[in-house]
């Protein structure tokens, strides 16, 4: 009943739960593997510098030097690596499978399987969560990293009339086919046996009805998605209490279908048996499961129009009364004899055009099903937002596409019409983003064009190795995707190598949410005087680091409003923002201190500062007021003292000549305020002047006290993702291995009309605050997240970049 990401985390937590009652973990290392040694007051050995930063960032050497100071067998870790930096390299960094391969001695023989886990999560956390895979198979035996098959029979084995069965649905799914077929082997198929609703708005009656009339009958009930009929699971609730053996028929099952939801009844949930049925990972897990669903499972689909053969020679015809032969094959006799002509093998098939292109569209039509169902796997560099496209997409789209092949009678497939239908109506209906279109669209344009019908075979990646085979029947396409490698590289979906590692790291975050939010629910350690002590140590530590308030009054006179100089008020509004910030900050700070003195009561407001400052996050007390970061505690709070310093430089030392752009609270009100000073100075409408971009050489200080010709600014600070930038030929590149961020050049955002701005080859590349890359429209009319388009240089389409998921960001999730 777990989904696939949460059933190596309740195997680790079997283990680690054993070893501690074992006395065999330290709870101080177990603390140290959910948060990092967040909540510990040591910033780690700064007495050591970095023996080889191009493998060991500056993060995970202070981490390491917090690993020192909490368990005796890193305390010289540090040391040995800056001596024998190479092993250490070759080992951790260079090895594609890191937790497999032995450390440098004496570490090797002195570490145990767990101290392995520490160092791995400081060092290489994209291998994390294969490693913990690894000490649950070395603690707990294999069998409890293989999770059991799907098992419909076994679930209803442990099911009674008053036990009820629970689909948890995840998007993509859809298990009412097997049960069908289920129900049909019980023989509880058909009108009165087998009764299916779908739930919403109204239905709830309807389903009461249907399941007394099911409890006398012995007949089986599926209440298909409860999650959208919130308001009737109380009376689903009573439903179920009132089951009973004694008073419903021995034959009766309720089956239920649900998305995770916090409107489902807890009792129910208890009772039942809980089931998952994940789709399949992988490219070729993917198009497999699509040619086995409906229609595309049908070979007729594949099959029409009817196929022609060409005439063969006379001297190699085959007999007429074969079953399936052309015209002019194979002859048969009296006797039933065969010619030794029959034994030639058939020529290939030639298709009309039109069959070729049905047969090369739902085959299209596959791998990009498929393949928007696996992008999601890559984090927001796939997807911004996550869509749960479902098998309802594809079945619509196969019969448009056939469809609007057949209609064509002949003439020019309508590939833009397709485009249209499947990318903005079908698929595109559940996109809301529209960074998210545009890539659903590029995908669409680079499958759906009429270079698909041309030659034998049509290129689906670059690589080659995923591709529309030769025209055949049905089961010719199953032949060649059973063929295909299980694992797929980035490159099948227009993704950098590099695309890995961030899957990877995404999934190593997940893994530690979910342990230390067991950890809160009573699963972990990290409670008691110790802890409250390190949360002390922390309070006292940031309100030290806090500077005062900035003095509105004092700053308004100094940068007053004015007409030709908006720039003041940004200023000032800044300041207000990060005013209040800060008084919420330190407001709750100072009172979380007295709280841990007794001298006042720790409020539930409180309790949640308490807990996310003793695992190292960001309270939601603070992110209700504050600018949009993904940075843990220690990033953070770096990260707005760097934005205060700004200001207040600002504030003593006047604008400076390049501006840090991800330093601003709401971003949109400074580049606003450079589109105004620009049109009232030329007295234009502002709505008809944009940004023109161009991209710096150099660094900040080569243009310090510079200002830019006709106007506009300077800006700094932002960060490539998907790419990074050639500084020598002043063009976008592929980004280095390994590298997941690249720095973006110095721009200069300078202002002109909308009508003089001529681009050059380039890439619209999307500007986001943070990693997350979604937003929500905020009253304000601008996305929280989204700022502006910047046309980067580019040689390349913008089909490659599109597909490589390449944004800029303003803020990193690391220190």
């Amino acid at each position: 009943s777990l989904f696939e990401k949460d059933k190596l985390l309740f195997a680790f937590l079997l283990a680690t739960r054993v070893m501690r009652q074992r006395k065999l973990l330290p709870s101080h290392e177990y603390d140290y593997l959910a948060t990092g040694g967040a909540s510990v007051g040591h910033s780690g050995n700064s007495l050591l510098p970095n023996p080889d930063p191009s493998w060991i960032s500056a993060k995970a050497w202070a981490e390491l030097g917090r690993l020192g100071s909490i368990s005796e067998a890193f305390g010289t870790l540090q040391g040995h690596m800056a001596l024998s930096k190479g092993g250490w390299r070759q080992a951790l960094y260079d090895s594609p499978n890191p937790h497999l391969q032995p450390f440098p001695e004496p570490f090797n023989s002195s570490l145990s399987a767990f101290q392995r886990l520490l160092l791995l999560r400081v060092l290489r956390p994209d291998k994390f969560v294969p490693a913990v895979a690894e000490f649950v198979s070395a603690s707990l035996g294999s069998k409890f990293t293989q999770p059991p098959p799907f098992d419909l029979a076994a679930a209803y084995a442990e099911s009674s009339s008053s036990v009820p069965l629970l689909f948890v649905l995840s998007p993509g799914t859809d298990p009412t086919a097997a049960l069908l077929s289920f129900a049909e082997s019980r023989n509880m198929a058909g009108p009165g046996r087998f009764m299916v609703i779908s739930m919403g708005q109204g239905q709830g009656p309807k389903a009461a009805a249907m399941l007394e009339d099911a409890r006398s009958l012995g007949a089986w009930v599926l209440l298909q998605n409860c999650h959208l009929a919130p308001s009737w699971m109380s009376t689903l609730e009573r439903q179920c209490e009132a089951l009973s053996e004694s008073s419903t028929d021995e034959g009766f099952r309720l089956w239920m279908s649900c998305m995770p939801s916090p409107a489902f009844p807890p009792s129910v949930l208890q009772n039942c048996v809980k089931m998952t049925n994940e789709p399949p990972a992988g490219l070729k897990h993917n198009m497999r499961r699509c040619l086995a669903l409906e229609p595309l499972n049908d070979p007729a689909i594949w099959e029409e129009p009817a196929a022609v053969q060409e005439e063969p020679p006379p001297a190699s015809r085959a007999k007429k009364g074969a079953r399936g032969a052309p015209k002019g094959g194979a002859e048969s006799n009296p006797q039933g004899e065969t010619s030794a002509s029959s034994t030639e093998p058939p020529k290939e098939l030639v298709y009309s055009p039109q069959a070729k292109a049905v047969k090369r569209l739902l085959f299209g039509l596959v791998f990009i099903h498929a393949c928007v169902q696996e992008r999601r796997r890559f984090g927001p560099i796939g997807w911004n937002i996550p869509y749960g496209f479902d098998d309802g997409d594809l079945r619509i789209s196969a019969r448009q596409a056939r469809m609007y092949v057949l209609n064509a009678s002949g003439k020019d497939v309508p590939f833009a019409a397709l485009q249209y239908a499947v990318g903005e109506c079908n698929y595109g209906g559940r996109v809301t983003d529209d960074k998210d279109r545009r890539l659903l669209t590029t995908i669409l344009s680079r499958i759906y064009r009429p270079e698909l019908l041309q030659g034998e075979t049509f290129q689906l990646t670059e690589s080659g190795t995923y591709f529309v085979p030769k025209d055949g029947p049905l089961t010719a396409y199953e032949s060649y995707v059973d063929q295909l490698p299980s694992e797929q590289a980035p490159e099948a979906f227009g993704l950098h190598a590099n695309a890995d590692i961030s899957k990877d790291l995404t999934a190593t975050e997940e893994l530690l949410a979910s342990l230390v939010a067991t950890g809160e629910s009573g699963g972990g350690g990290g409670a008691g005087e110790g802890s409250n002590s390190s949360v002390a140590a922390v309070v006292a530590d940031i309100l030290a680091r806090l500077p005062a308030d900035f003095d509105l009054e004092v700053a308004q006179q100094k940068f007053p409003v004015s007409y030709h100089q908006s720039m003041n008020q940004v200023l000032i509004q800044e300041m207000a923002r990060y005013n209040r910030l800060t008084a919420v900050i330190r407001t709750s700070l100072m009172n979380l201190d007295k709280a841990l003195q007794g001298l006042q009561v720790l409020s539930s407001e409180l309790e949640g500062v308490l807990r996310a400052l003793a695992i190292g996050r960001v309270p939601r007390l603070w992110q209700a007021t504050s600018f949009p970061s993904l940075k843990p505690l220690a990033g953070y709070i770096k990260d707005l003292l760097a934005r205060l310093d700004m200001l207040s430089t600002w504030y003593k030392k006047g604008q400076s000549s390049v501006f840090w752009i991800s330093g601003f609270f709401f971003t949109p009100s400074f580049t606003t305020a450079v589109l105004q000073n620009y049109a009232r100075k030329h007295q234009l409408p502002i709505d008809s002047i944009g940004f023109d971009f161009e991209m710096m050489k150099g660094d900040a200080a080569s243009l310090e006290g510079s200002v830019p010709e006709g106007g506009g600014v300077y800006v700094q600070g932002l960060f490539m993702e998907g790419a990074a930038w050639d500084s020598e030929a002043g063009l976008m590149k592929e980004s280095e291995p390994k590298a997941l961020h690249a720095p973006a050049p110095i721009i200069w955002l300078r202002p002109q009309r909308l009508a003089d701005i001529h681009p050059t080859p380039h890439y619209d590349c999307p500007v986001y605050r943070t990693t997350d890359r979604r937003g929500t429209l905020a009253t304000t009319g601008h996305s929280t997240n989204f700022l502006m388009m910047v046309r980067l240089p580019s040689d390349k389409p913008q089909w490659h970049w599109i597909l490589r998921g390449v944004c800029m960001l303003c803020s990193l999730t690391d220190d």
